[in-house]
């Protein structure tokens, strides 16, 4: 089954065993709940990495409720550098399947990940969105790790973010590449990596996707629009993927529809040897319940044991 809200994909990930996580640079308040409530859900088993004695010291102001998150092993930690670092090895000695950014930065956090844990695939960030005005999920890529990417770099986080949405049950992902209008222009290099893409699927190059592009943002999630514009296309009012032409432009989108639309978001890292967290340090506690629901999920698909 596919699925339209996060409720649906909390359960299914609820009726999964659960998996270790790494838990990087802990010692602050949103991040210790966001896994705390991740475990007490079933979901995880944390393992904080970070300074032992805050970590205890906010964990023992929390409350009964909480009370199992207590036992959770503490990796001790004298800096963010050597968290990422610890929070890697563990990966590496098969004591944690999934990482979970913390207070820290995130190059900080991705620089030991990209040195040891990197696979052939190529790193790319997906933010799922769940909006009260749209009939399904919806996946943003990539908006926070590759800044300025290339043809065959976008090829590339189409294939990640396609290979998520079947995980999440859809078979056939329909995506739209964006740019700031649905025509190509020389003059506007990412409407012609948005043609290319299209046909690239159209030859059969990206498997089990539906690609069109370039679409403008309205064309890719309403039907009305791209009526108005004349646009007839599977994808067009029916996005399960928007790929966004950079970075920049892909977080403003993603924090837009967060602060402007009460979309709510996750967001998983795809590409490394195990699901990768990288959350925001803003972002509230059922943010970081949510993308650990999906790295569940991934884990379960990949079929990765530590």
């Amino acid at each position: 089954m596919s699925y339209s809200h996060f409720d649906q994909l909390l359960n299914a990930a609820k009726g999964m065993p659960p998996i270790s996580m790494a838990v990087i640079d802990a010692a602050e308040e949103h991040v210790l709940r966001g896994a705390c409530d991740a475990h007490i859900q079933g979901l995880i088993r944390p393992i904080f990495v970070g300074d032992p004695d805050r970590i205890r010291q906010m964990l023992s102001t929390f409350g009964s409720s909480y009370a199992g998150c207590a036992e959770a092993e503490i990796v001790a930690a004298a800096s963010d550098e050597e968290a990422a670092t610890l929070g890697v090895e563990l990966v590496v000695q098969q004591k944690a399947q999934a990482l979970m950014k913390g207070h820290l930065h995130s190059d900080t956090f991705l620089h030991p990940i990209l040195a040891k844990l990197r696979t052939r695939q190529r790193l790319s960030h997906v933010f799922l969105a769940e909006l009260p005005d749209y009939p399904k999920l919806l996946s943003i890529t990539d908006a926070a790790i590759n800044i300025a990417p290339d043809l065959p770099t976008k090829a590339a986080i189409l294939r990640n973010a396609a290979q998520l949405s079947r995980t999440l049950g859809v078979q056939n992902p329909k995506v739209a590449v964006l740019s700031a209008v649905e025509v190509v222009n020389p003059a506007i290099p990412s409407t012609v990596d948005a043609a290319c893409l299209a046909k690239m699927a159209d030859r059969g190059q990206l498997e089990q996707v539906i690609v069109d592009g370039p679409l403008a943002f309205d064309n890719a999630i309403s039907r009305e629009a791209a009526k108005i514009k004349g646009i007839h296309s599977e994808v067009a009012g029916d996005a399960d993927i928007l790929v966004v032409p950079d970075l920049v432009s892909g977080n403003i989108l993603a924090k837009d529809l967060e602060y402007l639309a009460n979309a709510s978001l996750a967001g998983i890292v795809l590409g490394g040897q195990v699901p990768i967290i990288l959350n925001s340090r803003a972002d509230p506690a059922r943010a970081r319940l949510v993308s650990a629901a999906l790295a569940v999920l991934l884990h379960a698909a990949t079929g990765n044991a530590a």
